[in-house]
């Protein structure tokens, strides 16, 4: 355990990845939507408005994985970590400051509900949908998104260590092809009401669920090609 804890500290060595990046990110998305809620607001459109900029973070979260095997990993072996406690102390880091941007964004939604949407009807941290179940459910949401995008990016980044750039370019195209053929699928079968009906009876607890189980998904993957790359 002690030596998974190092990990983690040797992750955070480089507190420009994991903190200031996503903390400049959130800073500059949440200064541009209240500009743009603000011009929105001087033309005199009287309604509550929102905004998926400040979301921004999260999906940095999986250039943030692809730095923490990418720029770590070779040092780690250098310094005789295993694997499996790189594995661990990596993901243990990545649930950490996940929690840390899902605690912020909860912080956010509570400050857009005392202002009423910063004194202009505007939001970006408490949408609807997400609040529905409550602040807690809203921080799991946010928690289990940006630990999902990090573990994609961290499985990208493993998949191009183990077998380069050709298998990791040929895994994408076959990804966007499976998601092509399913849409065509989709439409020869006339099933885009039921497939859009069943997208809109989800819910925020479900989805979360749902991310925290492909990201259960992804790490094991990850992990067993981890164990056979080279650094």
């Amino acid at each position: 355990m002690n030596r998974t804890l190092n990990v983690v500290r040797m992750q955070l060595v480089n507190r420009q990845t994991y903190i200031w990046v996503p903390l400049i990110v959130l800073g500059g998305t949440v200064v541009i939507s209240l500009a743009i809620f603000g011009l929105i607001a001087s033309n005199g459109v009287d309604t509550d408005m929102f905004g998926g900029g400040a979301q921004a973070p999260l999906w940095y979260f999986a250039v943030v994985g692809v730095q923490a095997l990418t720029l770590t990993f070779p040092f780690s072996q250098a310094m005789s970590v295993t694997r499996r406690e790189f594995f661990l102390g990596t993901l243990l880091t990545a649930a950490m400051t996940s929690f840390g941007l899902a605690a912020l964004f909860v912080i956010g939604g509570f400050i857009e509900e005392w202002t009423a949407g910063w004194g202009i009807g505007g939001y970006m941290f408490r949408l609807t949908w997400v609040w529905e179940y409550g602040p807690v459910v809203a921080g799991l949401f946010f928690f289990s998104l940006a630990l999902l995008f990090f573990v994609v990016g961290f499985c990208g980044a493993t998949v191009y260590k183990r077998w380069g750039n050709l298998i990791l370019t040929v895994t994408l195209v076959g990804l966007a092809l499976v998601l092509v053929g399913a849409m065509w699928l989709i439409g020869q079968l006339q099933a885009w009401p039921e497939v859009m009906a069943w997208f809109g009876s989800l819910t925020a607890p479900s989805l979360s669920a749902a991310m925290l189980a492909v990201t259960a998904v992804l790490g094991i993957a990850s992990y067993g090609m981890l164990r056979r790359t080279v650094a």
